[in-house]
């Protein structure tokens, strides 16, 4: 069987995952001092910069095994909503307000964007492409 070249969504996944982390940990760690948005903002645009980036060279991907794609990452989207929204609650209850909450609340939607995104395009790169005829359609 022939090894499809694929575009590095992993690598820029995990890039991407890990920029959000460190300006989370800027920010959690100098709270609840008066902090300095510019490290996590430039983090953060690195971040969701790598997201469109991935997005639109998987988006080109030709023989791609979408309904499986789509399948999978829509129940991992669901999964990571709410668990941004658990987290997002956490620091409404903690106060946080302004700047600070404006920053984790994109770096939480960029998270919970991207990590179904892997989630699905881990699954789908291995999926035969006419299999996703098979797939049930209440499973869609």
């Amino acid at each position: 069987m022939e090894e499809r070249r694929l575009p590095p969504v992993t690598q820029l996944g995990m890039t991407s995952l890990a920029l959000i982390v460190a300006g989370g940990i800027y920010l959690a760690s100098n709270l609840p001092e008066e902090v300095s948005l510019a490290p996590a903002i430039a983090l953060l645009a690195l971040s969701a910069l790598l997201l469109a980036v991935n997005l639109l060279l998987l988006a080109r991907v030709e023989g791609f095994a979408w309904a499986r794609f789509f399948q999978v990452a829509g129940w991992a989207l669901l999964a990571y909503a709410l668990i941004a929204g658990l987290i997002e609650y956490a620091f409404l209850r903690n106060g946080l307000a302004g700047g600070p909450l404006v920053v984790v609340t994109l770096s939480l939607v960029v998270y919970s964007l991207h990590v179904p995104m892997l989630i699905g395009f881990t699954v789908a790169r291995y999926a035969d492409v006419g299999g996703d005829a098979e797939v049930p359609a209440g499973s869609r």
